[in-house]
């Protein structure tokens, strides 16, 4: 039943439905039938629901890897979830990508981060069968896009189920469930553990081997999902993690850790705009001895606190002066501790331009090149446009998929009541921020025979490489376990395949990774 619209709510409506006719098309004049179709459609998105019953869409596909051809099935789609009682209390969409294989072939599950995120980036841009073309790290320009077949697919080692959170994309609560039931470290892992149990039952894939692939706060779920489904019955032979945060006690006031886990990153970026004296050739080479240091004279300098000596603190200052490309000047004033904002602030501030925080790679231009801080992020907007204007194409014209639904790129820009409930309880007591390494320790220890694959971008400055390294060498774990876990790295940034020359060796990684976790019998 559609909620009853107050004669304000109408006139706001009709005001907003003027305003966006009026831009699109400013030289033809708003009839009162276009007003009233306008107000007609909005009113319809605005009171739509999810629907209980599930639905799917499918269309065929096919293409073609190194030679090969491959036919795939393209299905979009609503999974309803339960509680415990039965009662329906989400549904949530997803687009899988299916061949005729069999229903003991692997099958990813994949989502992005967010923690709300529509999975979006990672679908329309990572290894499914089509892909947005982009001209990162430069701006990619107003539409038309540019989608074609993806020759670097991993649809030929594994089915792939991309995932939306609930209140991204097409997924919502439903009946008198709110968001906020979804909106928290656990609470989000339990939906998505009711979602895969349902997709796999429905499709019959409970035999199929099985991944988990999370890409930046989708790290942070995939570590403790594992878990959560490994305990419920359901093993799995491998968990991707994409640029990876399993850790946000690092991030609390007071921890040094933060910094000497950002230094590589910081060094890699200076390498990258060449702010390096005397610049090493080798960037792999240069970036280890930044973890060297990092690791080594500059953590024990920070442990000193304000105890530390003028003249060591000077030398330590000299020394991130040569890694981070920054002056030793503005490094004392930052009393050896220079946080993301400055840095990217900073770096090129002799040529007007910030870096990117998911990318330094790409520059971005500040109205105030005086200011402290970017005011955004050109990794962010220089490809938001491209990705999300072609999901929004593909599903309706390329698979039919049709909903009176708004497409939430996130959940904290589409609900003002938004909160993440950042508590989490990894069964030995609860945390206030999480640490998820310790879920995924657990879940190494329980089934020997899980695979674990780190992806990293050299260029990723959201989600250090170092702090990844970190976390996971100080997960407890067995010396026999130790061999199951693997770290590849690249000359990207958070979203490793927005570079071309990274996604060659990232799939190859990728399908060396499978053959190892589900070997073909």
């Amino acid at each position: 039943m559609r909620k009853q619209f107050t004669v304000a709510a109408v006139s706001l409506l009709i005001l907003s439905s003027s305003y966006s006719f009026a831009s699109d098309n400013p030289s033809k004049a708003t009839t009162e039938e276009d007003t009233k179709g306008s107000i007609e459609q909005q009113i319809t998105k605005a009171t739509a629901t999810a629907p209980i019953n599930e639905a799917t869409k499918s269309t065929k596909g096919s293409v073609t890897v190194k030679g090969q051809k491959i036919d795939y099935t393209a299905t979009a789609g609503t999974l309803t979830i339960r509680d415990n009682e039965g009662v329906p209390i989400a549904s949530v969409f997803y687009v899988a990508y299916t061949t005729n294989a069999g229903k003991n072939r692997p099958i990813t599950f994949m989502y992005n981060g967010g923690p709300v995120s529509a999975s979006l980036w990672l679908h329309m841009g990572s290894i499914g069968p089509m892909r947005v073309r982009t001209t990162s790290p430069e701006h990619t320009g107003p539409a038309p896009y540019t989608l074609t077949p993806n020759e670097e697919t991993i649809l030929d080692k594994t089915d792939l189920v991309f995932i939306d959170a609930i209140g991204t994309g097409y997924s919502r609560p439903l009946g008198k469930t709110k968001g906020e039931k979804f909106w928290g470290v656990d609470q989000d892992v339990d939906a998505f553990a009711r979602a895969i149990k349902r997709y796999v039952t429905i499709n019959e894939r409970w035999n199929s081997p099985k991944f988990l692939f999370g890409e930046s706060y989708g790290t942070t779920r995939s570590a403790n999902l594992v878990n959560v489904l490994q305990n419920q019955g359901m093993d799995f032979n491998g968990v991707i993690l994409m640029s990876s945060i399993l850790n946000y006690g690092i991030r609390q006031p007071g921890f040094d850790n933060i910094y000497t886990a950002y230094l590589p990153s910081y060094a890699a970026t200076a390498w990258y705009h060449n702010k390096i004296q005397n610049k090493p050739a080798d960037l792999s080479a240069f970036v280890e001895q930044a973890r060297q240091f990092a690791s080594g004279e500059y953590a024990v300098a920070l442990a000193k606190g304000h105890n530390i000596s003028l003249n060591e603190k000077q030398a330590i200052a000299n020394k991130i002066s040569y890694f981070t490309g920054l002056s030793t000047d503005f490094i004392l004033k930052s009393d050896l501790r220079v946080n993301l904002s400055r840095f990217r602030k900073e770096i090129l501030r002799d040529s007007g331009v910030t870096v990117g925080r998911f990318d330094s790679r790409f520059k971005g231009f500040d109205e105030d090149d005086a200011g402290e801080n970017p005011e955004f992020d050109a990794s962010s907007t220089n490809i938001t446009s491209a990705f999300v204007s072609t999901l929004r194409d593909y599903l309706t014209k390329n698979i039919g998929y049709k909903t009176d639904l708004e497409y939430n790129n996130s959940a904290s820009s589409a609900y003002h009541e938004f909160r993440w409930d950042w508590k989490h309880n990894n069964g030995k007591g609860v945390q206030q921020m999480p640490d998820v390494a310790m879920d995924l320790g657990n879940a190494m220890r329980q089934n020997p025979h899980l695979k674990l694959l780190s992806l990293n971008g050299y260029y990723d400055m959201a989600t250090p490489f170092f702090a990844t390294e970190y976390d996971i060498s100080h997960i407890p774990m067995p010396e026999q376990t130790i061999k199951n876990i693997s770290f590849k790295y690249y000359p990207s940034g958070h979203m490793i395949y927005l570079n071309e020359d990274a996604m060659e060796p990232m799939v190859k990684d990728l399908k060396d990774f499978y053959d190892i976790a589900a070997p073909k019998k």
